[in-house]
């Protein structure tokens, strides 16, 4: 029997009480559903990719007050199957018609491969020719049931890596990082946690273009409902302008067909037993060539701005992960400045879903807090061209201020960061000169000291983030920066860098073995974290700012701040 990834049950959930229970995408409006429960962590990722992509497809909301209405009261099962029935033709996975995500042509022209090819990080022809996949086995995913199957071809299409020649990467451009945003509660709904990532309409419509009712056979919207735009040739580029505002969340670059087998086995990638699975697919070169400015929903971008006419870039995974020092552009629109344009969802959040709650809790509505203790879920692979270096997945606090504040918000959290790598840099550069005789020479990565530096100031971070967030809510017109805050800040950086560097300064190779070397490396860090070296001008200026003063502190200012 033919899966259509509409009607049938074939996604896993996890209910209230932690049990693992498999239903078609209609079951996020029940209330006992809390998340997906995918075997993988892209799968994950892509899960709820594909499920708001639905939403926003089958029920976008029609203003902010609709949406507000939708999260207090999520709708009922029926009423979603009755918004999904007009698009079942095209979430069909197998048979003689269109089919989800895959070449309309029978691709019989080709040699079949291992349904393997569909992970990103499964090993090459290469790899595995030169016996190279040490990390990532081959053989690993020889079977697979229908519905990981259809994540993994997902999965595929909306982050397609570089692949060679003929072989497109995705629209967003090769490991892409995705931005959602989600309810601080841990036992929130699922329809909560993907509602939020849910815009009207009018705010994926291009300017100058007009919205257009999603219609099921529009090729524009699904280009598997149609024959392949192959991209032989000059001239056959897919541009925005010419494709449907919502084609972003349903983008296919890749040509493949999935070749099923009516077969009992179990399923290499989550282990179920099925009837029927893929262990061969066909793929072929040439598929949609993406060009020009595309914007991802659910993707952070950054423009140049010394090159306004030139298509943003969106935000790649990136050795080392991520951390506070990326929240700024993650979160805060700069077009101007920094060129950060974060993801259109982060963006609706921050400038409009906050102020329709606020409104309405005006208006005399008892509205819970529903939209003040949020966080940002930032994942996706750090790519090196068409090698995956490492999945990332991280949640940070997302706070919201009025609008006129912004802009100091964003302000005072670069100073913040910009104060922290001016640290992490000369910690760095100190443990270097305790380790080495001729620091310059030295050879070999030393980020992890960085990261680790970063790591021990996140949580004190993210508490003066909630800390301006206060301010900026009470705030007149030119609020300052709290200097019980900033003062905060620069004791635990300060506290934190000698740390790290007493444990790194002592841990090298024998060479480091130094006391001397060690101890007036330790002096100049001492030096410049008070501000009392030449080089420390960014400590002297952040105190200023700050409006404290550079003195010895007592113990007691640093105790409970991590």
């Amino acid at each position: 029997m033919d899966v259509n990834l509409l009607n049938d049950p074939w996604l896993p959930f996890r209910t209230r009480e932690e049990i693992i229970v498999y239903r078609p995408p209609t079951a996020v409006a029940d209330p006992e559903i809390v998340d997906l429960a995918l075997p993988r962590a892209d799968f994950q990722g892509a899960a709820y990719q594909f499920l708001i992509g639905l939403l926003q497809t089958a029920l976008p909301p029609q203003d902010q007050g609709n949406w507000l209405d939708r999260f207090i009261e999520p709708p009922g099962i029926g009423e979603l199957e009755v918004a999904f029935a007009p698009f079942t033709a095209a979430f069909e996975l197998d048979g003689d018609g269109p089919r989800f995500m895959q070449d309309l042509d029978p691709l019989d022209d080709v040699k079949d491969a291992t349904v393997s090819g569909l992970l990103i990080d499964a090993p090459g022809a290469n790899g595995i020719k030169n016996n190279t996949d040490f990390f990532v086995k081959r053989g690993r995913a020889e079977v697979m049931c229908e519905g990981c199957a259809a994540l993994a071809l997902f999965t595929m299409q909306i982050n397609a890596p570089a692949g060679g020649a003929g072989i497109r990467v995705g629209l967003r451009g090769g490991g892409p990082l995705t931005t959602l945003v989600l309810p601080e509660s841990p036992d929130a709904s699922l329809w909560s946690r993907l509602w939020l990532n849910v815009v009207t309409p009018w705010s994926l419509t291009r300017s100058g273009h007009a919205w257009q009712e999603p219609c099921v056979d529009d090729d524009s919207l699904f280009l598997w409902m149609a024959p392949t735009r192959v991209s032989d040739k000059k001239g056959t580029e897919v541009l925005p302008e010419g494709m449907h505002p919502l084609h972003p969340y349903w983008s296919m670059p890749r040509r493949f067909r999935l070749l099923f087998e009516d077969e009992a086995c179990r399923c290499d990638t989550c282990g179920r037993e099925t009837t029927r699975a893929v262990r061969r697919i066909r793929g072929k070169k040439q598929g949609a060539n993406y060009d020009g400015p595309w914007l991802h929903p659910l993707t952070p971008y950054r423009r140049d701005p010394k090159k306004p006419n030139e298509p943003p870039l969106s935000t790649k995974g990136q050795p080392g992960g991520l951390g506070y020092q990326h929240w700024s552009n993650l979160v805060l629109h700069d077009a101007n400045a920094s060129g950060a344009l974060p993801a259109q969802v982060v963006q609706d959040y921050v400038s409009e879903k906050v102020l329709v709650v606020d409104e309405e809790r005006r208006f005399g509505e008892e509205i819970a807090a529903l939209l003040k203790h949020v966080r940002l879920w930032a994942f996706g692979y750090d790519m090196d061209n068409m090698k995956p270096r490492g999945w990332y997945s991280v949640e940070m606090p997302l706070v919201a201020v009025p609008p006129a504040h912004q802009e100091r918000l964003r302000d005072w959290v670069q100073r913040f960061t910009d104060l922290a790598r001016q640290v992490a840099w000369m910690v760095r550069t100190q443990v270097k000169n305790a380790w080495f005789a001729r620091p310059s020479d030295a050879k070999g990565d030393m980020t992890h000291i960085d990261l680790a530096f970063y790591d021990a100031t996140r949580g004190a971070f993210f508490h003066a983030l909630h800390g301006f967030q206060q301010t900026l809510a009470e705030a007149d017109d030119a609020p300052r920066l709290p200097s019980e805050v900033a003062e905060r800040w620069y004791r635990t950086l300060k506290r934190e860098g000698m740390a790290l560097f007493e444990e790194q300064a002592l841990s090298g190779a024998l060479e480091a073995a130094d006391l001397q070397r060690a101890t007036a490396a330790r002096r100049q860090l001492q030096s410049f974290l008070a501000g009392r070296s030449k080089g420390s001008k960014a400590i002297r200026q952040f105190a200023e700012t700050g409006g404290f003063a550079l003195i010895a502190e007592p113990a007691a200012t640093e105790e409970g701040v991590s």
